[in-house]
């Protein structure tokens, strides 16, 4: 990778825990960490700066950035927060605290060597439908099919074009995706799993048992 690359990543947690319950990047992992903390310390690993992204309302405590109503608005208050000179920008869910710091290289590197954006994937193990109002009108070629995941990697001017227009998507590489930017996949981590629901928190401690 050029000693050139700035790389900063922006931590997006702010969202309020609607499904879990409570603001789910709170919670503690089984040696008293936060989840955030953690996605958070991975992060520092791998970057020259990182900005973490919280609900307005706890952005004082934190130190961290007051995040927006959607999770497209809470990346803009982040990407504001990123330094001119950032040439790689890397977005992170913090309720994935299982990311490692060889996931976020994967991504960085492809970046570094030419790519637009990149990804993380796994191979998609379910038969998957697509369906319009309750009745099936396809069903995609799953070996053409990945899951998503974060950390992703931008080339930092592209992924500010691709939030000019203050736009909405799940994830950020859509955006660059229709801008016509070119996305790539490298290989994701099966234990990169997303707190959700409180028993995804249950098999994230495990994990992180296991591994501490």
């Amino acid at each position: 990778m050029p000693r050139a690359e700035q790389i900063w990543t922006i931590v997006v947690g702010g969202g309020s825990g609607e499904r879990f319950g409570r603001p789910k990047q709170y919670e503690e992992l089984d040696d008293g960490r936060r989840v955030l903390d953690v996605s958070r310390d991975t992060a520092v690993q791998v970057s020259d700066g990182v900005v973490l992204v919280v609900p307005a309302a706890d952005a004082d405590r934190e130190g961290a950035v007051a995040g927006g109503s959607t999770r497209s608005g809470s990346v803009r208050a982040g990407l504001d927060a990123v330094p001119d000179d950032a040439t790689i920008i890397c977005v992170h869910d913090a309720a994935r605290p299982l990311a490692d710091a060889a996931l976020f290289g994967r991504v960085i590197e492809a970046v570094a060597a030419g790519a637009d954006a990149a990804i993380p994937g796994v191979a998609v193990t379910d038969t998957v439908k697509v369906v319009d109002d309750g009745v099936v009108v396809s069903t995609p070629d799953r070996s053409t099919l990945v899951a998503v995941q974060t950390p992703q990697a931008f080339r930092a001017d592209v992924l500010r074009r691709a939030h000019r227009c203050e736009p909405d998507a799940t994830d950020d590489a859509a955006l660059v995706e229709q801008m016509g930017g070119t996305v790539v996949v490298v290989e994701g981590d099966a234990d990169n799993r997303k707190v959700t629901r409180p028993d995804d928190l249950d098999w994230v401690r495990r994990r992180w048992s296991e591994r501490t």
